[in-house]
């Protein structure tokens, strides 16, 4: 089958309490991609996530995994997709290991070996009870839970926020073996930006309701670039760039940032500001912020 495993479509979705969150998104993962989504607190990654997998109705629009519609997910469905929730609970009398046994009897193709050895490596105590784990301890056994079963789609909801540099660091290489070896699809929703760099082959930046950018990332770290200007006299304190997402002025320097840098713009503000202007490459945490005005 060929088909993005997850296609979302025209999605609207508002509380009462706190008015639109999704404003019309259209997002796909293609198959056997990692895609990022970036976007700041309460910009509705969450919501997003848990309308995918038809644990929210939105109030318009589509959400299919697998071609079916996520409200009509069933049992076929549902076992070839893992899923890390912001927010973990385990049955309190088990043990780690009698957790992951437990889960493993709902999937035929639930890989235990695989599960002890990783739970081991990230220096989980199988022994240990689930209701006296850390939050990071909870946090690697939420995703054991949803790997063990070598899903085709997995879908993360800020799985690494409470992980420490090492649990991150080995969590990450678990997650790009497995994509390797398994071909397989990954909506990764985190705001730890660096992480997504070292997984991630697509970026989608939910903003202000909708998807504002969603394409490869090395296609967004060659568009979105940072011009240094520097004049041969003073600049003007406002400069009129319409390409720039944001600008910032001292006497002869001028920061400016743009959506897609070229040869034809930077000659056309050389000229136009009687300046000399130098490219600067940027991270994705740096395009983040520029693109919110941080």
């Amino acid at each position: 089958m060929s088909e993005s495993p997850v296609v979302l479509s025209g999605l609207h979705k508002s509380y009462r309490s706190g008015g639109a969150v999704l404003e019309g998104v259209d997002l796909e993962v293609p198959r056997g991609s990692v895609v990022g989504l970036l976007g700041r607190n309460g910009a509705g990654k969450s919501t997003l996530i848990k309308c995918s997998l038809g644990l929210l109705h939105p109030d318009q629009g589509s959400c299919c995994i697998f071609g079916v519609e996520s409200r009509e997910l069933a049992g076929p469905e549902k076992s070839r997709l893992g899923y890390v929730p912001q927010n973990i609970e385990f049955y309190p009398w088990m043990s780690v290991e009698e957790t992951l046994d437990y889960t493993g009897t709902f999937y035929p193709t639930w890989n235990s070996h695989y599960v002890k050895e990783t739970a081991r490596e990230w220096g989980l105590d199988l022994e240990q009870s689930a209701r006296k784990l850390s939050k990071g301890q909870a946090q690697m056994l939420s995703i054991l839970l949803a790997i063990g079963h070598e899903p085709e789609l997995l879908i993360l909801d800020e799985p690494a926020a409470s992980l420490d540099p090492a649990a991150r660091r080995n969590f990450l290489a678990a997650l790009v073996s497995m994509v390797t070896d398994l071909d397989q699809s990954v909506l990764f929703s985190t705001h730890i930006t660096s992480d997504l760099e070292r997984v991630a082959d697509r970026v989608a930046v939910l903003q202000n309701g909708r998807v504002g950018f969603d394409g490869e990332l090395d296609e967004l770290k060659e568009r979105v670039k940072r011009v240094r200007l520097i004049g041969s006299s003073p600049l003007p304190r406002s400069l009129r760039i319409p390409e720039a997402i944001s600008v910032r002025v001292r006497v002869k320097e001028a920061l400016v940032s743009v959506t897609d840098c070229n040869d034809a713009l930077l000659s056309r503000l050389e000229r136009e500001f009687q300046a000399k202007a130098d490219v600067q490459d940027l991270s994705l945490e740096d395009i983040f912020l520029e693109i919110h005005h941080v």
